[in-house]
């Protein structure tokens, strides 16, 4: 089971974003794993997952499980705008040994709770047994996952086994944490009232670019340090945030190129002057 600081992983590209550039991976992994994570989520949100292909999917996430070894646990986001591929995809995940899968509930069509439940359920049962985790991102997917479709999931899907959550505010962070369910926290800013909610855990997007302010604020998630680790994800988050995010590992020694896979798009000047200025400051 999932547990701790995890990395919401950026997707090494080159070739303008797009080829994926293998020789990358293991030394951001290194970087990762220097800064003491727990794991990393392959292909979620900050891994601009939704925008690869399914052979490009699976090769990225075996790419990272190569790289992590033993030292991280890797969860594999799946979730894609048809069942039968992110079905094709928690398979695959199960099949090379990840150590758990996420699914987001697909964008564009709003779903209803029948719909929502036989998507999940399929995605679940396509990894059984490895642990199963529902990704509720409102802002992403255009729509709140019901929590009917979850205790329809609990008493369906033996494989679930929590939630990453990153809606805000509070208030809509807050039903979805469920009793003997694992819930990892998105929002940074929330770390500190979500585990005092009984969270088990975050995945963190800014951990995947500056993994030193995110693990000491799960290792002792106070509300001072929340708020500091809030203001540094709030000024990535003003700029083109992929973009931005690799910048930052080129500036801290980590080979990745700011390449990101189009229609996402890469800084111009003045953003890459506040993207050093940041991370100066930060590194100050």
């Amino acid at each position: 089971m999932l547990r701790g600081a995890i990395a919401a992983a950026l997707t090494p590209l080159t070739g303008g974003g797009s080829l994926i550039d293998e020789e990358a991976i293991p030394p951001y992994v290194d970087f990762l794993a220097s800064h003491g994570l727990d794991g990393i989520l392959a292909l979620g949100t900050t891994g601009e997952g939704v925008l690869f292909d399914l052979d490009e999917r699976r090769r990225i996430a075996e790419l990272f499980m190569e790289a992590a070894g033993a030292r991280l646990q890797v969860a594999v986001h799946c979730g894609a705008q048809s069942t039968a591929d992110t079905a094709t995809l928690a398979e695959h995940a199960a099949m090379v040994g990840a150590d758990a899968v996420a699914v987001i509930a697909p964008p564009y069509f709003a779903l209803d709770a029948d719909e929502l439940f036989a998507h999940f359920a399929a995605a679940a049962a396509a990894c059984d047994p490895l642990p199963f985790y529902v990704y509720e991102f409102a802002a992403r997917s255009g729509y709140a996952i019901p929590l009917e479709v979850i205790a329809r999931l609990r008493d369906e899907a033996p494989n679930l086994a929590g939630l990453k959550v990153s809606d805000t505010p509070w208030e809509k962070f807050e039903p979805y944490l469920i009793e003997e369910l694992d819930i990892f926290v998105g929002p940074e800013a929330l770390i500190p009232q979500g585990f005092a909610g009984g969270a088990a855990g975050a995945v963190s997007g800014l951990a995947g670019s500056f993994p030193d302010a995110v693990v000491p604020l799960v290792r002792e998630p106070s509300p001072e340090l929340g708020e500091r680790v809030g203001a540094l994800r709030a000024s990535l988050q003003r700029l083109p945030f992929h973009a931005a995010s690799k910048m930052v590992l080129g500036l801290r020694g980590v080979p990745v190129r700011g390449a990101v896979r189009q229609p996402l798009r890469g800084l111009n000047d003045a953003e890459r002057a506040e993207v050093e200025r940041i991370v100066s400051e930060w590194l100050a």
